[in-house]
């Protein structure tokens, strides 16, 4: 099946909250209902309420409106099914794997603010990568945060990949020059290179972000080849405005939605499709290594609606 080999039954897990609010909460609100402007207005307030965004929510109820002006659907029970079928034409055919090299290292940039999840996602990654049997190196680029550096070294020596490390407080890019020459060096596969947790709104962290990006292009023809931003799927709407201003900053080529199980508003996937033109790569069902699957728009949403 390739890199991350999807598997309905840990996403449907993953996705156990979201099903019971979104999916639950829905069912609830229709069954045993006729369908009317009445209850098409309901709806339209459940759908934003669960972050699928206001674009696509005023698209869905457009669609359903004429669908019941045609009478080809008249009632509430009817309309889960109609959103089971039509959600996952939102997204567009587009190439989501990872863009490996053709000559030397691979250089994924993984960006996110603190709390999103980035370094747990980077572990998923890494593991992912080394059950494919690709050799894997770590560049610990959060030099301001010890643990942050810790929190890694941990996660390498689990996986059993090596990790190229700075002096606390150091210069962040100096890091990601010294792990590009080491992956070079060593002729590994993937170079991940975890960065430190900014926050959007920080300017001159935002420059650094984009300094780290630079020196890895400078150092290895054509990196970094992917930059991935992590987004914290349980933080609804300002993942969005997250997304929109990192793009900005790094040109962001994928997100991984980390969280996704502990969210009840699994709207947030349609929603970043509506607003920010950046295609969810990834996504985090679970906290061990083992957690995280492709997103795949129509296994998704089937997962999403399964009964």
């Amino acid at each position: 099946m390739g890199l991350f080999g999807f598997t309905f039954r840990k996403v449907k897990q993953g996705l156990a909250k979201t099903h019971e609010v979104f999916v639950g909460g829905l069912k609830s609100m229709l069954t045993g209902r006729t369908l009317d402007e009445s209850l098409l207005e309901e709806l339209e307030a459940r759908l934003i309420q669960s972050d699928v965004g206001v674009k696509t929510t005023a698209r869905i109820i457009d669609e359903l409106r004429t669908a019941y002006r045609e009478k080809k659907i008249s009632k509430g029970e009817e309309v889960l099914d109609y959103l089971k079928d039509h959600l996952a034409d939102y997204w567009p055919d587009e190439d989501r794997q990872i863009k490996f090299s053709e000559n030397g290292p691979t250089v994924i940039l993984v960006a996110g603010i603190n709390g999103a999840g980035k370094t747990t996602s980077i572990a998923k990654v890494a593991k992912a990568l080394r059950d494919e049997n690709k050799t894997v190196l770590l560049a610990a680029c959060d030099t301001f945060r010890a643990a942050a550096v810790d929190q890694l070294q941990i996660w390498s020596d689990r996986l059993g990949v090596e990790v190229v490390k700075g002096q606390q407080g150091g210069d962040p890019a100096a890091v990601a020059f010294d792990a590009c020459e080491a992956a070079l060096n060593r002729n590994v596969d993937v170079l991940l290179v975890d960065t430190a947790g900014r926050l959007h709104t920080q300017d001159h962290l935002m420059r650094q972000l984009t300094k780290i990006k630079e020196v890895c292009g400078k150092k290895i023809p054509g990196a970094p080849h992917e930059v991935i931003l992590v987004l914290d799927a349980t933080t609804g709407q300002n993942a969005i405005q997250q997304a929109t201003l990192f793009k900005q900053a790094i040109d962001v080529t994928g997100l991984f939605l980390a969280k996704l199980d502990g969210t009840a508003k699994g709207g947030i996937v349609v929603a970043i499709k509506e607003q920010v033109d950046i295609p969810v790569k990834f996504i985090g069902v679970g906290e061990t290594p083992d957690d995280v699957e492709p997103f795949e728009p129509t296994k998704f949403i089937e997962a999403m609606f399964e009964e």
